[in-house]
């Protein structure tokens, strides 16, 4: 079993996102891997309020970044300010200077405005005038993003996306849950009452925890023979990189920690690989992204231990 911090904050999530536990999961998997996660939905379906109750419940710093095509780099990374009384430049830090940050509807700025996260996401500082500025730990972005069929999207280039570990969707909720929501309190004001369920030195200890969790040899055998597949495919355009595997790995330890195990099984792998591959594979024939289907027949194809 999860240990009991877990336990309670996943019971107290499962309150306010009604009927997705294992969305919620994959997130706590995805920040406990120290990664960033990608949810793509329609409007209206709890992607903004999933990314206020992790940071309520994990009590970390939280900057929401409402992202539109006007948008431009310094107002995400901050921007010097001439001071007259000291006659000299002083650095503002934008939002990004927090533990927990919401890009909203991320893929409605222009390619230009997304890339100022690249730095932050995979090296975890800020370099702006000359300086390199840590950020705060831990750094967890989740961004959302519309469907690429809706007006005014612009297509996150493979060096963003790649930045993701993980991506998902929490699509319509079920009738029971759906019918739950219509009938309680508005899920804004239940958060406002909630109060934090875990101390960050305890999520922090969990992160590093999950880099303890034993894989066997045989283990990284099947990831290895899961990335291969994906490169010798005829199906994709290109493999997945060694940094996906490194992620495939660290997401899969999150995964085994959340379930209470000290080791790493199989089915946490595959648990775990559609919501990694997805987004860092395209189709050979129409440069898709894989679908569920494409990916389980891949997992299928691939010898298990």
């Amino acid at each position: 079993m999860p240990p009991s911090s877990i336990a309670r904050l996943m019971a107290i999530a499962g309150e306010i996102i009604l009927g997705k536990e294992h969305e919620l999961r994959l997130a706590l998997a995805c920040l406990l891997a120290r990664g960033h996660l990608l949810i793509e939905d329609v409007p209206g379906t709890g992607k903004t309020t999933l990314a206020h109750t992790l940071a309520r419940l994990l009590g970390l710093q939280f900057q929401r970044i409402q992202f539109t095509s006007d948008l431009l780099p310094a107002d995400i990374i901050g921007v010097s300010v001439f001071e007259r009384d000291s006659a000299t430049f002083r650095f503002r830090p934008g939002p990004v200077f927090a533990q927990l940050i919401l890009a909203d509807e991320i893929n409605r700025a222009t390619p230009k405005t997304q890339s100022a996260l690249l730095e932050a996401m995979e090296e975890r500082q800020i370099t702006a005038d000359g300086q390199t500025m840590p950020l705060p730990g831990p750094f967890f972005v989740i961004a959302t993003q519309n469907p690429s069929s809706q007006v005014g999207t612009f297509p996150l280039p493979e060096s963003q996306l790649d930045r993701f570990l993980l991506r998902i969707r929490l699509g319509y909720p079920d009738r029971a849950a759906e019918r739950k929501l219509l009938q309680g309190q508005d899920r804004r004001e239940l958060l406002e009452r909630t109060g934090p369920a875990l101390a960050v030195s305890d999520l922090l200890a969990l992160q590093d925890a999950a880099r303890t969790l034993i894989v066997a040899d045989r283990l990284i055998d099947y990831v290895q023979a899961l990335i291969a597949a994906t490169r010798q495919s005829a199906k994709f355009t290109a493999g997945l990189s060694p940094r996906a595997g490194m992620g495939l790995l660290a997401a899969a330890r999150a995964w085994a920690l959340l379930e209470g195990r000290d080791h790493v099984l199989p089915e946490d792998v595959q648990r775990i690989f559609p919501h990694l591959a997805a987004h860092r594979l395209r189709l050979a024939d129409d440069g898709r992204m894989p679908t569920p289907d494409d990916l389980a027949r891949l997992l299928q194809s691939v010898w298990l231990p």
